[in-house]
């Protein structure tokens, strides 16, 4: 019984962690709001940015995206945010909805570009 709790409980951190940093924009209408004036972010470390990121994406790490948070512009300019899971992006997401950005997407993984 106790192997079927931690088999259910596996799950349900699975599903979560999945859920919480899905992409919530896809790759296609990524590229038409970037050429509307969006803004590419990468939320990663400088050490990742510098070995390779996506073209002409702002590098502000995820633990900064508060505090340089007026980088970004006007608050309903729209925010395409990356990482190298979608983790990092989700929870920059989260954080720049906080703080009243009303246009934030997560692309999620750069390899989703």
């Amino acid at each position: 019984m106790e192997t079927y709790l931690w088999i259910g409980l596996a799950i349900a951190f699975f599903l979560v962690t999945w859920f919480l940093k899905r992409p919530d924009i896809r790759a296609n209408a990524a590229r038409e709001l970037l050429g509307k004036g969006a803004l590419l972010v990468d939320v990663r470390s400088p050490s990742e940015f510098t070995s390779g990121h996506l073209e002409g994406a702002k590098n502000i790490p995820v633990h900064l995206i508060g505090q340089r948070s007026g980088e970004l512009g006007t608050k309903d300019r729209p925010v395409i945010l990356y990482c190298a899971s979608g983790a990092r992006s989700a929870m920059a997401k989260r954080t720049l909805r906080a703080a009243g950005f009303t246009r934030v997407h997560n692309l999620g993984a750069m390899r989703n570009w």
